[in-house]
C-alpha cells in the first residue's frame, strides 16, 4: 500500500496565501482585519501559542491586538475587557486564551464575546449555527482545518464511514458535524472513554479522527488497512535522548499505525499549523461580516 502523509504545513500555507490574497482586497477597500488575543496569566504554553498567533497576524497584515492580563484578575475585569473589545470596531476577531487560571468561569466569558467576533466558534450561538449549517457562523479551527486536511488529500468523505474518538466542544462535537453535514456526508460514529469495544469500533472506519488527549491511544489493531487517520493529539512526553526532555506525539502510535493507512497526518506537521491558519481564515470572515461584504 502506498500511504500518503498528509503536509499540515503544506497545507496552511496554501490557506494563508489565500489568506493573504483575501486581505489585500479588503486594505484596498480600507478595511483592516483585526483580531485581539487576550491571555490571563504568563503559562509557557499559552505565551508560545498567543506569540505564534501575533507573529502569523502580522505576517499577513492583520491588525494584531495582544492583551496579557494578571494572574489574579478577577471575574469582572475580565468581563470588563471582553466588552470593551466587543465595541472596539477596530477588532474583528476577539479569542481569550485558554485555558484561564482556575478561578475564571471560562464558559461565562465565552459567553460573553459577541458571537460576531467569536472567531474560535465555541458561543453557543455559533454551535447552533454549524448545527443549522449557517453559513453566517463560524466553524471551530481544528475541525475546520482538518476538514480540509481532508479535502487537500482528495479523500472522498462522501458516503464513508468516520469514526472521532473524543466528543469534546472544542474538536470532537464539532467535528462529526463537519463530516455529516453537506460538506462531508459521511457516516459518523462519536467514539469515547465508554465505549464498548473501541477498537472494533474503530476499525470499520474509512476516517479516523484522533482527538482524545491521550498519548499514541489509537494502535494498529484499531485501525484497518487502507484507512485515512487524522491525529488531532498533541502531547508532550518524556524524552532523554531530547535535549528538552521531552518531545511531541500525537494520539495516533505513528510508526505502527501509518503503514496501514491509506493517508495520515503526523504529529507535529499535521493539523496543528492548520488550526492558526483556521482561525486567519475565521478573522477575514469577521471583517468581512462587519462590513457587509458576505
Amino acid at each position: 500500500m502506498c500511504m500518503q502523509k498528509i503536509d499540515g504545513k503544506l497545507v496552511a500555507e496554501k490557506v494563508l496565501s489565500e489568506c493573504k490574497e483575501q486581505i489585500a482586497e479588503l486594505k484596498g477597500k480600507g478595511i483592516t482585519p483585526g483580531l485581539s488575543v487576550v491571555l490571563i496569566g504568563e503559562d509557557p504554553a499559552s505565551m508560545v501559542y498567543v506569540g505564534s498567533k501575533a507573529r502569523k497576524c502580522e505576517e499577513l497584515g492583520i491588525f494584531s491586538h495582544k492583551i496579557v492580563m494578571p494572574t489574579e484578575s478577577t471575574q469582572e475585569e475580565v468581563m470588563a475587557v471582553v466588552e470593551e473589545l466587543n465595541n472596539d470596531p477596530a477588532i474583528h476577531g476577539i479569542l481569550v486564551q485558554s485555558p484561564p487560571p482556575a478561578h475564571i468561569d471560562e464558559e461565562a466569558i465565552v459567553r460573553a464575546i459577541n458571537p460576531a467576533k467569536d472567531v474560535d466558534g465555541f458561543h453557543p450561538e455559533n454551535v447552533a449555527k454549524l448545527v443549522l449549517e449557517d453559513p453566517t457562523g463560524y466553524v471551530p479551527c481544528t475541525p475546520a482545518g482538518c476538514m480540509r486536511l481532508l479535502k487537500e488529500a482528495g479523500i472522498e468523505t462522501s458516503g464513508a464511514e468516520a469514526v472521532v474518538i473524543g466528543r469534546s466542544m472544542i474538536v470532537g462535537k464539532p467535528m462529526a458535524l463537519l463530516l455529516m453535514g453537506k460538506a462531508g456526508n459521511a457516516t459518523v460514529t462519536i467514539a469515547h472513554s465508554r465505549t464498548k469495544d473501541l477498537a472494533a469500533v474503530c476499525r470499520r472506519a474509512d476516517i479516523v479522527i484522533a482527538a482524545i488527549g491521550k498519548p499514541e491511544f489509537v494502535t494498529a489493531d484499531m485501525v484497518k488497512d487502507g484507512a485515512t487517520v487524522i491525529d488531532v493529539g498533541i502531547n508532550r512526553v518524556k524524552d532523554a535522548s531530547k535535549k528538552s526532555g521531552y518531545k511531541l506525539v500525537g494520539d495516533v502510535a505513528f510508526d505502527e499505525v501509518a503503514p496501514k493507512c491509506k493517508a495520515i497526518t503526523s504529529v507535529p506537521g499535521g493539523v496543528g499549523p492548520m488550526t492558526i491558519a483556521m482561525l486567519m481564515q475565521n478573522t477575514i470572515q469577521a471583517a468581512k461580516f462587519a462590513n457587509g461584504l458576505v
